[in-house]
């Protein structure tokens, strides 16, 4: 992971689900959690969504924005929130840039055969603009409540 606590956070825009577009910028002087995971729609990926969904309005009451990114497709990431209800972002890195920015695109192995793709992490970034705290090799169980308990 490139991007440690006390880093400046990468710059980003990215389209977002429901045409939705989530934009560093946009956030300036406001707390976030961006939460990276590797594809909509999959047993894991969902567990964590919901995760976030569940604890959405907590993160709301603290004045902290909740985004999660993926290199899927807009049109994916609109299936997905539809079918889970999720209200917070999905954004779309389909072109790599922030999850290379972060770092969590690296090589994984699954059964012998290596491939490169997102590793579960987390990251809050504070009103400052900096890394306030970062997870890495995230696991889903009760990730979401460890990240409101860190805001």
């Amino acid at each position: 992971m490139s991007i440690t606590e006390g880093s400046k956070a990468p710059a980003f825009s990215l389209a977002a689900s429901g045409g939705r577009t989530v934009d560093s910028k946009a956030l300036k002087g406001k707390p976030y959690v961006l939460y990276f995971y590797p594809k909509a729609d999959t047993s894991g990926c969902t567990k964590e969504a919901q995760a976030f969904q569940a604890s959405l309005a907590k993160f709301e009451k603290k004045g902290v924005a909740v985004i999660g990114v993926s290199r899927d497709p807009p049109k994916a990431l609109d299936k997905f929130a539809e079918k889970y209800g999720l209200a917070f972002p999905l954004a779309s890195d389909e072109a790599g840039a922030l999850t290379e920015a972060y770092g969590v695109w690296v090589e994984k192995s699954m059964y012998g055969k290596k491939y490169m793709g997102i590793e579960r992490s987390t990251f809050l970034v504070g009103a400052d603009g900096k890394v306030a705290k970062a997870w890495a090799k995230v696991k889903v169980d009760g990730h979401a409540e460890e990240v409101l308990a860190a805001v």
